[in-house]
Protein backbone atom coordinates (compact mmCIF):
# COMPACT_ATOMS: atom_id res chain seq x y z
CA UNK A 1 0.00 0.00 0.00
CA UNK A 2 1.48 3.23 -1.04
CA UNK A 3 0.18 7.21 -1.73
CA UNK A 4 1.99 8.90 -4.55
CA UNK A 5 1.78 12.49 -5.54
CA UNK A 6 2.03 13.16 -9.28
CA UNK A 7 2.56 16.36 -10.85
CA UNK A 8 2.22 18.14 -14.28
CA UNK A 9 1.54 21.20 -15.70
CA UNK A 10 -2.09 21.75 -14.31
CA UNK A 11 -3.00 18.75 -12.22
CA UNK A 12 -2.29 17.36 -9.08
CA UNK A 13 -3.05 13.59 -8.47
CA UNK A 14 -3.57 11.24 -5.00
CA UNK A 15 -3.08 8.44 -5.28
CA UNK A 16 -3.42 6.02 -2.53
CA UNK A 17 -3.06 2.06 -2.72
CA UNK A 18 -3.29 0.75 -6.34
CA UNK A 19 -6.51 2.92 -7.52
CA UNK A 20 -5.76 5.11 -10.17
CA UNK A 21 -7.09 8.52 -10.06
CA UNK A 22 -7.84 8.43 -5.83
CA UNK A 23 -8.73 12.32 -6.34
CA UNK A 24 -7.40 15.15 -8.27
CA UNK A 25 -8.08 18.83 -8.37
CA UNK A 26 -6.69 21.95 -9.92
CA UNK A 27 -3.11 22.98 -8.58
CA UNK A 28 -4.72 26.97 -9.52
CA UNK A 29 -7.34 26.26 -6.90
CA UNK A 30 -5.25 24.77 -4.08
CA UNK A 31 -4.92 26.38 -0.43
CA UNK A 32 -1.26 27.32 0.18
CA UNK A 33 -1.96 27.25 4.18
CA UNK A 34 -1.38 23.71 5.70
CA UNK A 35 -4.79 21.79 6.35
CA UNK A 36 -6.39 21.58 10.05
CA UNK A 37 -6.25 17.68 9.48
CA UNK A 38 -7.70 14.90 7.58
CA UNK A 39 -11.15 13.92 6.30
CA UNK A 40 -10.73 10.33 5.94
CA UNK A 41 -13.39 8.64 3.64
CA UNK A 42 -13.95 4.80 4.10
CA UNK A 43 -15.91 3.46 1.21
CA UNK A 44 -14.79 0.11 -0.34
CA UNK A 45 -16.59 1.13 -3.58
CA UNK A 46 -13.86 2.96 -5.63
CA UNK A 47 -16.22 5.13 -7.41
CA UNK A 48 -18.35 6.23 -4.75
CA UNK A 49 -15.31 7.57 -2.51
CA UNK A 50 -13.39 9.17 -4.86
CA UNK A 51 -16.90 11.15 -6.65
CA UNK A 52 -17.22 12.00 -2.43
CA UNK A 53 -13.55 13.36 -2.34
CA UNK A 54 -13.23 15.20 -5.26
CA UNK A 55 -16.86 17.35 -4.35
CA UNK A 56 -15.53 17.94 -1.36
CA UNK A 57 -12.38 19.26 -2.28
CA UNK A 58 -13.87 21.11 -5.04
CA UNK A 59 -15.62 23.10 -2.15
CA UNK A 60 -12.30 24.17 -0.37
CA UNK A 61 -12.51 22.52 3.01
CA UNK A 62 -9.52 23.11 5.16
CA UNK A 63 -9.01 19.75 5.15
CA UNK A 64 -7.04 17.40 3.60
CA UNK A 65 -9.46 14.71 2.04
CA UNK A 66 -7.92 11.44 1.99
CA UNK A 67 -10.24 8.40 -0.13
CA UNK A 68 -9.75 4.95 1.33
CA UNK A 69 -11.12 1.44 1.02
CA UNK A 70 -10.67 0.19 4.60
CA UNK A 71 -9.12 1.85 7.32
CA UNK A 72 -6.46 -0.34 6.95
CA UNK A 73 -5.40 1.87 4.50
CA UNK A 74 -5.16 4.79 5.71
CA UNK A 75 -3.19 2.85 9.03
CA UNK A 76 -0.72 2.14 6.23
CA UNK A 77 -0.60 5.90 4.46
CA UNK A 78 -1.30 8.22 7.74
CA UNK A 79 2.42 8.83 7.98
CA UNK A 80 2.00 10.96 5.39
CA UNK A 81 -0.49 12.72 6.01
CA UNK A 82 -2.07 15.43 8.31
CA UNK A 83 -3.49 13.99 11.80
CA UNK A 84 -7.13 12.61 11.36
CA UNK A 85 -10.12 15.19 12.13
CA UNK A 86 -12.92 12.89 11.06
CA UNK A 87 -13.76 9.86 9.73
CA UNK A 88 -15.96 9.54 7.32
CA UNK A 89 -17.43 5.78 6.95
CA UNK A 90 -19.92 5.22 4.01
CA UNK A 91 -21.85 1.80 4.28
CA UNK A 92 -24.02 2.17 1.36
CA UNK A 93 -26.86 0.07 2.18
CA UNK A 94 -25.87 -2.15 4.99
CA UNK A 95 -27.44 -1.01 8.73
CA UNK A 96 -25.75 0.03 11.54
CA UNK A 97 -27.55 -2.96 13.22
CA UNK A 98 -25.26 -5.61 11.34
CA UNK A 99 -22.82 -7.05 13.11
CA UNK A 100 -20.11 -6.04 10.90
CA UNK A 101 -21.18 -2.37 10.84
CA UNK A 102 -21.55 -2.03 14.21
CA UNK A 103 -17.72 -3.46 15.25
CA UNK A 104 -16.59 -0.97 12.60
CA UNK A 105 -18.24 2.19 14.29
CA UNK A 106 -17.60 0.60 17.77
CA UNK A 107 -13.82 0.50 16.80
CA UNK A 108 -13.08 3.30 15.02
CA UNK A 109 -14.95 5.79 17.73
CA UNK A 110 -12.78 3.81 20.57
CA UNK A 111 -9.37 4.09 18.05
CA UNK A 112 -9.54 7.66 17.25
CA UNK A 113 -11.26 9.46 19.48
CA UNK A 114 -12.75 11.78 16.51
CA UNK A 115 -16.15 11.98 15.02
CA UNK A 116 -17.30 9.22 13.36
CA UNK A 117 -19.96 10.00 10.72
CA UNK A 118 -21.98 7.75 9.15
CA UNK A 119 -22.92 8.36 5.21
CA UNK A 120 -25.67 5.39 4.44
CA UNK A 121 -28.47 4.95 1.68
CA UNK A 122 -31.36 4.83 4.22
CA UNK A 123 -32.47 7.15 6.55
CA UNK A 124 -35.05 4.84 9.04
CA UNK A 125 -34.75 6.55 12.07
CA UNK A 126 -34.22 2.79 14.08
CA UNK A 127 -31.04 3.00 11.99
CA UNK A 128 -30.37 6.80 12.76
CA UNK A 129 -30.24 6.05 16.47
CA UNK A 130 -28.35 2.80 16.68
CA UNK A 131 -25.48 4.93 15.05
CA UNK A 132 -25.82 7.31 17.28
CA UNK A 133 -25.57 4.52 19.90
CA UNK A 134 -22.62 3.06 18.65
CA UNK A 135 -21.03 6.51 19.00
CA UNK A 136 -21.07 8.53 15.15
CA UNK A 137 -21.38 11.86 15.33
CA UNK A 138 -23.77 12.24 12.66
CA UNK A 139 -25.69 10.33 10.53
CA UNK A 140 -26.00 11.25 6.62
CA UNK A 141 -28.68 10.06 4.25
CA UNK A 142 -26.37 9.64 0.51
CA UNK A 143 -29.88 11.37 -0.82
CA UNK A 144 -29.03 15.05 0.64
CA UNK A 145 -26.80 17.52 -1.54
CA UNK A 146 -23.06 17.60 -0.80
CA UNK A 147 -23.66 21.43 1.36
CA UNK A 148 -25.35 19.54 3.52
CA UNK A 149 -23.13 17.17 3.63
CA UNK A 150 -20.19 19.38 4.62
CA UNK A 151 -23.01 21.43 7.42
CA UNK A 152 -22.88 17.35 9.20
CA UNK A 153 -18.64 17.51 9.29
CA UNK A 154 -18.45 21.33 10.46
CA UNK A 155 -21.26 20.36 13.09
CA UNK A 156 -19.86 17.28 14.49
CA UNK A 157 -16.36 19.33 14.40
CA UNK A 158 -17.66 21.83 16.26
CA UNK A 159 -19.07 19.10 19.21
CA UNK A 160 -22.31 18.77 17.86
CA UNK A 161 -24.44 15.85 16.32
CA UNK A 162 -26.25 15.90 13.22
CA UNK A 163 -29.44 13.70 12.77
CA UNK A 164 -31.32 14.12 9.15
CA UNK A 165 -34.25 16.17 8.74
CA UNK A 166 -36.44 13.32 7.46
CA UNK A 167 -35.33 11.17 10.84
CA UNK A 168 -36.25 14.67 13.07
CA UNK A 169 -39.42 14.39 11.63
CA UNK A 170 -39.97 10.49 12.19
CA UNK A 171 -39.58 11.03 15.56
CA UNK A 172 -41.78 13.79 16.04
CA UNK A 173 -44.41 11.61 14.80
CA UNK A 174 -43.46 9.12 17.07
CA UNK A 175 -43.18 11.31 19.98
CA UNK A 176 -46.92 12.78 18.98
CA UNK A 177 -48.43 9.38 18.44
CA UNK A 178 -47.07 8.06 21.48
CA UNK A 179 -48.69 11.40 23.42
CA UNK A 180 -52.08 10.16 21.66
CA UNK A 181 -52.19 6.89 23.19
CA UNK A 182 -50.75 8.05 26.46
CA UNK A 183 -53.99 6.64 29.14
CA UNK A 184 -52.41 5.39 32.10
CA UNK A 185 -55.91 5.52 33.49
CA UNK A 186 -57.79 2.91 30.65
CA UNK A 187 -57.17 0.04 32.74
CA UNK A 188 -59.90 1.37 35.40
CA UNK A 189 -62.29 3.76 33.57
CA UNK A 190 -63.93 4.14 29.81
CA UNK A 191 -62.47 6.84 28.22
CA UNK A 192 -65.85 8.92 28.51
CA UNK A 193 -65.19 8.79 32.43
CA UNK A 194 -61.38 9.55 31.64
CA UNK A 195 -62.60 13.07 30.66
CA UNK A 196 -65.06 13.30 33.40
CA UNK A 197 -62.19 12.77 35.70
CA UNK A 198 -59.90 15.16 33.59
CA UNK A 199 -62.33 17.84 34.47
CA UNK A 200 -63.08 16.63 37.95
CA UNK A 201 -59.63 17.48 38.72
CA UNK A 202 -59.41 21.05 37.33
CA UNK A 203 -62.46 21.56 39.12
CA UNK A 204 -64.92 21.98 36.59
CA UNK A 205 -68.98 22.05 37.45
CA UNK A 206 -70.87 19.40 36.00
CA UNK A 207 -72.59 22.22 33.51
CA UNK A 208 -69.10 22.94 32.12
CA UNK A 209 -68.01 19.24 32.00
CA UNK A 210 -71.46 18.66 29.81
CA UNK A 211 -70.69 21.45 27.66
CA UNK A 212 -67.25 20.83 26.38
CA UNK A 213 -67.83 16.98 26.36
CA UNK A 214 -70.94 17.06 24.45
CA UNK A 215 -72.89 15.26 27.02
CA UNK A 216 -76.25 15.64 28.97
CA UNK A 217 -76.00 17.36 32.55
CA UNK A 218 -77.57 14.37 33.64
CA UNK A 219 -75.51 12.25 31.65
CA UNK A 220 -72.29 13.77 33.02
CA UNK A 221 -73.81 12.93 37.16
CA UNK A 222 -74.19 9.33 35.94
CA UNK A 223 -70.88 9.12 34.32
CA UNK A 224 -69.48 10.67 38.24
CA UNK A 225 -71.51 8.48 40.52
CA UNK A 226 -69.69 5.65 38.55
CA UNK A 227 -66.26 7.01 38.92
CA UNK A 228 -66.76 7.90 42.89
CA UNK A 229 -68.12 3.88 43.10
CA UNK A 230 -64.70 2.72 41.78
CA UNK A 231 -62.47 4.92 43.87
CA UNK A 232 -64.60 3.88 46.88
CA UNK A 233 -64.96 7.98 47.26
CA UNK A 234 -68.09 10.11 48.91
CA UNK A 235 -67.74 13.43 46.51
CA UNK A 236 -66.13 14.57 43.93
CA UNK A 237 -63.58 16.68 45.69
CA UNK A 238 -62.23 13.31 47.00
CA UNK A 239 -62.37 12.11 43.27
CA UNK A 240 -59.78 14.55 42.55
CA UNK A 241 -57.93 13.96 45.63
CA UNK A 242 -57.29 9.55 44.98
CA UNK A 243 -56.43 10.55 41.39
CA UNK A 244 -53.83 12.55 41.60
CA UNK A 245 -52.34 10.16 44.51
CA UNK A 246 -53.14 7.38 41.91
CA UNK A 247 -51.84 9.09 38.55
CA UNK A 248 -49.50 11.88 40.02
CA UNK A 249 -47.63 11.90 36.51
CA UNK A 250 -51.06 12.68 34.67
CA UNK A 251 -50.85 16.38 36.14
CA UNK A 252 -48.48 17.05 34.22
CA UNK A 253 -49.06 15.65 31.40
Amino acid sequence: MRTSQVESSDRQIFLVGDDVGAGERDSSNLRTEEPKGSLVIVDPRVLGRHCLAHGLRERQLPFEIVACGTINEWRQVKHQHAPISAILLCIGGLKPSEASVSAMITKLVAEYGRPVIVLADNDELLHVLKALELGAKAYIPTSVEIDVCIQAINLTLAGGVFLPASSVMAMRRAIETRADTYRPMSGMFTHRQEEVVSALRRGKANKIIAYELNLRESTVKVHIRNIMRKLKATNRTEVAYKINEMFPEEISH
